[in-house]
């Protein structure tokens, strides 16, 4: 039995297997087959790398994070994520060390 938009094998019909009915060359590139923006780690980890010496830059990432940016490309919200992570304890050291020297 034959469902509408499936084609069988037209060589052994008997056997139910399906073939594309679309030519196997002609593909479109997905949408995650190209390489990601900043040397290929995505601005969510280049953010976290170089926040190490630019701390801004942890912060610039969390509100991209926030701002739901990753929806645009999903492989970008694990290194989004982690620089959010990195502005947090950021900010916790800061304000432990703004902490001390008050007393």
């Amino acid at each position: 039995m034959v469902m509408v938009g499936q084609a069988t094998d037209a060589a052994d019909p008997e056997k139910g297997r399906y073939t594309l009915i679309r030519d196997a060359e002609d593909f479109s590139s997905g949408m995650y087959e190209k390489q990601l923006p900043c040397f290929g780690c995505g601005i969510g980890w280049f953010s976290f790398l170089l926040g190490f010496v630019f701390p801004v830059m942890w912060y610039y990432a969390t509100v991209l994070y926030f701002g739901n940016y990753y929806r645009k490309d999903p492989r970008e919200r694990a290194g989004l994520a982690a620089s959010a992570i990195a502005a947090l304890a950021c900010s916790v050291v800061l304000l432990v060390i703004a902490l001390f020297r008050i007393f």
